[in-house]
């Protein structure tokens, strides 16, 4: 599983390890266990020892959503009856009073009738949106696979298709049993059976199945990047106002960040947009170290392909048994 987060991203023990022996420095680390992802609601990580929490949260709010409904369509149901009129042709509501004379805690007028249909439609979509969340929270646990680590196993699938080198991609922590799966997460206890570091695996895998699957995501993405060339300024803004309209009104809605390019820079991009690419440039900073990268966002009509294809040679056999 997935152990730390710098800068928005997951690194493992053994790509801590082997950067080290490489002597490539990483960011500094704050560590998150099995990470999940950030929930901005709790304002924390979802990992190894909230992730039963948080799955108990949108399970519980989504019931007390609903107990709230219920108590508030049987009051509006019994004040509306209260005051309803059957006439031969007609059927009048009376809000100022009740037609029965009842005493209640709480006067219900036209106020508190406006107020309690909107808190019912808080209730019911509040309901949908986190009880939707909880089935996805539910279906991870089971497969015994966070948020993240779906992702990694999907570009796993497309880099052996892309390749054909006709290995198979078997994902380490699925137990193959939901049971077991779900027995990772909830204890009795509340406390989690592993230590956050090492994990019970599957046969035919080990504990650095995945991160070594991530090294050779790495490696392909640096194959497949390609080239471009800045032919105007930008200044990093998150929102630029001079490079067109669309460019402004369809930035990317990321937290990842925008970088500044200057004038003949080259840019190696590997996804795009519309109106916006991201990509990464060699930072030549007196400060920066050896093959330091500096990574963002920045406007499409700011650079221009090269006249080559990609940033590398097509791969070589050899390369690709590596990948």
């Amino acid at each position: 599983m997935e152990t730390g987060k710098p800068s928005g991203y997951n690194v493992s023990p053994g790509l801590q390890n082997m950067s080290r022996l490489q002597g490539t420095p990483l960011p500094s680390l704050s560590c998150v266990m099995k990470m999940d992802h950030h929930c901005p609601w709790i304002n924390n990580c979802c990992g190894n020892l909230n992730h039963g929490y948080f799955t108990s949260f949108l399970m519980l709010a989504p019931l007390g959503c609903i107990h709230a409904s219920v108590i508030l369509i049987m009051t509006m149901y019994t004040q509306l009856y209260n005051r309803i009129s059957f006439g031969w042709s007609s059927v009048k509501i009376d809000m100022s009073l009740p037609r029965r004379n009842l005493q209640y805690v709480v006067p219900f007028g036209i106020y508190g009738f406006a107020a309690s249909l909107f808190a019912l439609g808080l209730a019911i979509g509040t309901t949908i949106a986190v009880g939707m969340l909880f089935f996805i929270q539910m279906k991870v646990i089971l497969r015994n696979k966070t948020t993240i680590e779906v992702w990694i196993e999907e570009k796993a699938k497309d880099r052996i298709q892309y390749y054909q080198t006709g290995e198979e991609f078997v994902f380490p922590y699925d137990l193959g049993s939901k049971w077991k799966n779900f027995r990772q997460v909830f204890t009795w206890s509340g406390v989690p059976e592993t230590d956050g570091i090492v994990w019970p695996v599957r046969e035919g895998s080990h504990q650095y199945t995945l991160t070594i699957e991530q090294l050779k995501q790495k490696a392909d993405k640096r194959v497949r990047s390609v080239q471009y060339r800045v032919i105007e300024d930008y200044s990093g803004a998150c929102c630029p106002i001079t490079k067109g309209v669309k460019t402004f009104f369809c930035t990317p809605y990321t937290e990842e960040p925008r970088i500044q390019l200057r004038k003949g820079e080259l840019i190696l991009v590997t996804r795009g947009l519309p109106h916006w690419m991201y990509g990464n440039k060699n930072l030549k900073k007196k400060n920066a170290h050896v093959g330091e990268h500096e990574r963002g966002w920045f406007p499409r009509r700011c650079v221009e392909k090269c006249l080559y294809d990609s940033a590398t040679e097509k791969p070589t056999e050899e390369e690709k048994k590596i990948l």
